[in-house]
């Protein structure tokens, strides 16, 4: 079964350095992502845009638009983007300037979609500073994906990655698709019923645990937690709206790909490991088709 990994990073962050020499022990390099990816039959990646100006800064308010895979410069063909927004560059006097610059990169066949990184940045969704940007995701129809739940920084507020604030914007914008990633975790409930309630919405299922193989197991063979997730998806039951997504740097892809085998039933694996990506990212399928996949 061919896998696409709709949630990875690839850019200079300090803490995802930390993370795959502390936590995850992957080698967090190009080629120690398209390693993996051969190794685990992934044949696509999304990465996230995301850059800081110095190491320890992200979430960044210097970065400019957009915010991209700055580990990888040409992206590698196995590799996608989804172009990151700093809301505060945009709400600045140089607002125009940024997003034009986010207008001309969404024209490049190598971005898949849009990121808002809400949470880390302390701005709603439903802000009006986000409207151009919802306008260029209609435009160019590419999804947006939104950060929700936990934030990977103490310096997130958590009031702005509750994946209910997603409700209002689905409304607003029903004609943009919108995905929440890591399920709003720990907020799992609210973001299936948000999944469940508009047409438009979906979510990923990354970065769910953090950790190297060890790590998973002693989670995986603790029916709480997996619990915690099953109740929601089943609550959901709109398993043609999940997607497969790793947070790679922050775990191993064979063992990410064990833990959502685990957690999703096998006969909604198709689904979740390679279809749903193709509904919800166009450009996704298009880019597997020009590498003959």
């Amino acid at each position: 079964m061919p896998i696409i990994d709709i949630h990875i990073h690839l850019s200079s962050i300090e803490s995802f350095r930390h993370t795959a020499r502390e936590l995850s022990g992957v080698d967090y390099t190009e080629l120690g992502l398209r390693r993996e990816f051969e190794r685990c039959g992934v044949v696509l990646g999304v990465g996230m845009g995301v850059e800081e100006t110095s190491p320890g800064a992200f979430p960044d308010i210097k970065a400019a638009n957009p915010m991209r895979l700055d580990l990888s410069d040409p992206l590698p063909p196995f590799l996608m983007e989804c172009v990151g927004i700093n809301p505060v560059r945009l709400a600045s006097p140089e607002g125009r300037k940024e997003l034009e610059r986010i207008e001309e990169r969404l024209a490049s066949d190598e971005v898949a979609g849009i990121k808002l990184y809400a949470g880390y940045y302390h701005y709603f969704v439903t802000d009006e500073v986000y409207a151009p940007v919802y306008e260029l995701a209609r435009q160019f129809d590419v999804p947006v994906v939104i950060h929700t739940g936990d934030t990977y920084s103490m310096n997130g507020l958590l009031k702005y990655s509750h994946p209910l604030t997603v409700d209002e914007l689905a409304y607003r914008y029903r004609d943009v698709r919108f995905m929440l990633c890591h399920l709003g975790d720990p907020w799992v409930m609210d973001a299936a019923e948000v999944v469940a309630k508009n047409p438009n919405v979906y979510a990923d299922l990354s970065g769910l645990v953090v950790g190297n193989r060890p790590h998973f197991e002693r989670f995986m063979n603790e029916p709480l937690f997996m619990d915690h997730f099953r109740r929601a998806l089943v609550y959901a039951d709109r398993y043609d709206k999940m997607l497969f997504g790793t947070d790679w740097p922050l775990a191993p892809i064979d063992v990410y790909i064990d833990f959502v085998r685990r957690l999703v039933p096998e006969q909604h694996h198709d689904d979740v490991f390679y279809r749903n990506a193709l509904r919800v990212f166009p450009r996704v399928e298009e880019r597997l088709a020009r590498l003959g996949q």
